[in-house]
């Protein structure tokens, strides 16, 4: 086993640094998130600031929110029907969480706003909830082979057809037109923005497409959410779902915010207590409204954080927000592309991850010539104190279709994002192509993690491998 020092790669941080002088909208975060400033442990000795480039699984909650959650804390109780003092302030900020939400992505005023675990649970709701003609789904549901899991399993237990995306957006809009022209599609369901690549998809112009055909349509916006404006009504959209955890909100809540006709007839997504109106022995009388989904006592702290970071978003300026991201992203990207042996990544061949701010989110996908990805991911974590994703970021078949069966990279940032945590992982990438790994790594569990590893966590953490109880993303 070898060791190496953390290196500066001077020559590398210096070409970084003139190129940073272009992009002062990132040279600090746009907004203060809690855990901006912990230190990693390096496998070779010493720490780093942890540079956290993986928003898309998970984004740090806002400081606000985590301050905002702290003085609501002493109040939590059961929500809806108690009379004490706690339960009517719960209850209070809980269903006032629905009207922050409806008005954060631009939601008719009779929209309904359910709150669910995730954007996960939201689909499998919505799919529960598709209209009937003589008790079977009255249409198809159509989806394209980008989708996140989250927006394709759900649907492959109804009667759906899905298509390849082609490989620009314009065409891939044309091949929905010919599907949605054959007929029989009652829900077509796209992603606002791939969690794989960043692409953003021409939301207006998809949900003017279906309801050409006499089709609805629901978009995956848990990546969207997070970096752009969202006007469902503005574009038409019936349905949206996403989570909070990607929407700096802690705790574990997603929303369906939509239509009401199908959700106030379909099968009610969690049978308990609250979604009825009448229970008996061998029969139910079911409610209508939120209730009717949401069975059970309901995650009052997770909807209210989601309810807070929604409205510290959308205060944000449109123009400094996504010049923030912008900048960010363009800079990772001419970066990566000057590393030989690095490539990058993108569905389509009419979108400019470098250069047009409004056809990609602060998603960069990327692979390292003669590297596993989880390999790079576990040596820029060790040994530079980075942070990203690695594997087939529960998208599968686009990964297949990208030529990537075995996965890639992806880095992913957002308002708690700096320009140097793009600059250290230029400079980590440089290094090994440079110099290699300057250290033994092994496969544990599934997962590449260093060799006779004795850093610790704190004390309050279970000291063991992080990989204890992953559930790899591989190929069989």
């Amino acid at each position: 086993m070898t060791t190496a020092v953390f290196p500066t790669a001077p020559e590398f941080h210096a070409e970084a640094r003139r190129a940073a002088g272009r992009f002062a909208a990132a040279a600090s975060p746009l907004a203060a998130v809690t855990g901006a400033e912990i230190q990693a442990p390096l496998i070779t000795g010493g720490s780093a600031r942890y540079a956290n480039l993986d928003y898309g699984a998970s984004a740090p909650a806002l400081s606000v929110v985590s301050a905002y959650l702290n003085e609501i804390l002493p109040y939590y109780a059961s929500v809806h029907r108690g009379a004490g003092y706690a339960s009517q302030i719960s209850t209070s900020v809980y269903e006032n969480a629905r009207d922050i939400v409806r008005e954060f992505v631009g939601g008719r005023p009779d929209d309904s706003v359910i709150f669910t675990r995730n954007t996960t649970d939201s689909l499998n709701l919505l799919a529960g909830c598709l209209p009937l003609r003589d008790g079977r789904p009255a249409g198809e549901v159509l989806y394209l082979d980008i989708e996140h899991h989250a927006n394709l399993l759900p649907w492959q237990n109804v009667p759906h057809r899905s298509i390849v995306a082609a490989p620009t957006l314009a065409a891939t809009v044309d091949r929905l037109r010919e599907e949605l022209a054959r007929g029989g599609v009652s829900l077509l369901a796209v992603t606002g923005a791939s969690n794989v690549t960043g692409e953003i998809l021409p939301i207006r112009a998809l949900a003017a497409l279906a309801h050409e055909f006499g089709a609805r349509i629901v978009v995956d916006a848990a990546q969207l959410a997070p970096h752009r404006r969202i006007d469902t009504a503005a574009d038409d959209v019936d349905y949206v779902a996403f989570s909070g955890h990607k929407l700096y909100a802690p705790f574990g809540a997603g929303v369906l915010v939509g239509r009401t006709d199908w959700l106030d007839a379909g099968t009610p997504h969690l049978a308990g207590g609250g979604a009825v109106r009448d229970a008996r022995l061998d029969s139910v009388s079911w409610t209508t409204g939120p209730a009717r989904h949401e069975g059970g006592s309901p995650n009052v702290l997770g909807a209210a954080a989601l309810a807070r970071a929604t409205q510290v978003i959308g205060e944000l300026d449109p123009a400094q927000w996504y010049a923030h991201e912008d900048a960010i992203r363009s800079f990772l990207v001419a970066g990566l592309e000057r590393i030989e042996g690095v490539t990058v990544h993108r569905i389509f061949a009419d979108s400019s991850p470098a250069e047009d701010q409004t056809s990609t989110i602060g998603v960069v996908n990327f692979s390292v010539e003669g590297y596993d990805a989880g390999l790079v991911a576990a040596y820029l974590s060790a040994e530079h104190g980075i942070g990203l994703r690695d594997g087939r970021f529960c998208a599968h078949p686009l990964l297949k279709r990208l030529g990537l069966p075995a996965g890639s990279l992806r880095a992913s940032f957002g308002l708690g994002s700096r320009l140097e945590d793009a600059e250290r992982l230029l400079a980590g990438l440089q290094q090994l192509r440079q110099t290699g790994l300057g250290w033994d790594y092994v496969v544990d569990a599934g997962r590449w993690v260093p060799a006779n590893d004795t850093r610790t966590y704190p004390h309050w953490a279970p000291n063991t491998p992080g990989t204890a109880g992953a559930a790899p993303c591989t190929v069989e």
